[in-house]
């Protein structure tokens, strides 16, 4: 897996708003390096989710700007 290339396809996504996309392609990126037993990978995608998780909730959240 090319994880440079999912993290950039990935913050496409994120940059438009489609934050269900983004979500779901690193999900997708976490279970396929679980799968190959790439611990780093697993965790940079976990990070990774959290920071959609975040963007969504500064968009959306009550506590949002």
């Amino acid at each position: 897996m090319d994880i440079e290339a999912e993290v950039k396809e990935i913050q496409k996504f994120v940059d438009k708003g489609n934050y269900h996309a983004a979500y779901n392609i690193a999900l997708s990126a976490l279970n396929a390096c679980h799968r190959e037993k790439d611990q780093a990978g697993v965790d940079r995608f976990i990070g990774i989710i959290r920071g959609v998780v975040d963007s969504l909730a500064e968009e959306f959240g009550s506590q949002s700007k």
